[in-house]
């Protein structure tokens, strides 16, 4: 278990839970140095004042705003921590609201919230009751890195789990982006929602990442001073073509349920309608005709030889 990040309490009500913050994530990431290529040696970022156009030490680097081109405003830590926040060692619950109308464009990172210490069992297990018996989620407010934040508790697997959250200000409106209005057909949305429901999953735990799977295999061959022949498998895609919208989804279908090993079926919506017009006539019975007036032909010739033969004799 990795160590904690932050230790403090969960303010609910008059009850106050002593816990630990734990990362619920990992970054499973391979994450590159830059070098150089002739030699290998690393290459690093220097600290550099543009004014003075040298290396600063650390101990004389410090925060400033920047109000204009001309003007930046010193901040010191010192201040920063004299700054009035009540949440700075408490995550506070404000409210208790219903997880569907918490819109998930604003949760940003996940942590496990740990007990601190055998007194704080009971009234952990006590919220973590209340929200599972509720089925609601908890909107808190947090101190994190010299900031107050938003927060969300919800429990998974017996753990109360803090979501960090961002502002209703942090949100941009999407409005100017959405797409001018256009017609469609109700069979194409009717074959999008089939196409919904053929690649519907209960699970999706078994989901890797290729690309870092890939990329280990890279290494790992040429750490070894081997060479991987592997060319990336998929299919490439013309951009920019145009291709008709019911035959896409008519394909996605079709491909979908040979996946999971279904029969294909009936891959189509358009519904076919018997022409009007008289089938015409299949040449087939003729052939049929045709090959029983040959069988019978060499019947008879095969008659008419046994019949010679036994006059002969």
């Amino acid at each position: 278990m990795p160590r904690p990040l932050w230790t403090g309490a969960i303010s609910f009500g008059l009850v106050t839970i002593p816990i630990k913050i734990i990362s619920a994530t990992e970054d499973r990431s391979l994450h590159f140095h830059q070098v150089h290529l002739e030699d290998m040696g690393r290459v690093r970022t220097r600290k550099v004042c543009e004014i003075e156009e040298e290396v600063v030490p650390q101990e004389e680097i410090g925060k400033g705003y920047e109000i204009s081109a001309d003007q930046v405003v010193p901040v010191t830590d010192e201040e920063l921590a004299g700054m009035p926040l009540p949440t700075a060692k408490a995550i506070e619950i404000v409210a208790f609201v219903d997880a569907d109308s918490i819109d998930p464009i604003r949760i940003t990172d996940s942590y496990f919230l740990a007990v601190d210490g055998q007194v704080a069992a009971k009234p952990y297990t006590l919220l973590r009751k209340a929200l599972e018996r509720s089925d609601k989620v908890a909107v808190a407010k947090f101190a994190w890195h010299g900031r107050e934040r938003l927060g969300l508790l919800r429990v998974r697997e017996g753990v109360i789990v803090l979501h960090s959250m961002r502002w209703p200000d942090e949100i941009r409106s999407p409005e100017s982006l959405t797409p001018k209005a256009t017609d469609l057909d109700d069979a194409e949305i009717e074959r999008a929602v089939q196409l919904t429901d053929t690649m519907a999953m209960d699970d999706i735990s078994g989901f890797r990442d290729q690309y870092r799977d890939a990329l280990e295999r890279l290494i790992e061959a040429k750490s070894e001073g081997k060479e991987l022949r592997e060319s990336a498998e998929g299919e490439e895609r013309e951009p920019g073509k145009v291709v008709d919208l019911m035959t896409a989804l008519n394909a996605s279908v079709e491909a979908a349920r040979k996946s999971r090993g279904e029969h294909a079926g009936d891959v189509t919506v358009h519904e076919i309608r018997p022409s009007r017009k008289p089938a015409a006539k299949k040449p087939v019975p003729a052939k049929k005709t045709s090959a029983k007036k040959t069988a019978a032909a060499k019947k008879g010739t095969a008659r008419k030889a046994s019949a010679k033969k036994r006059s002969a004799s």
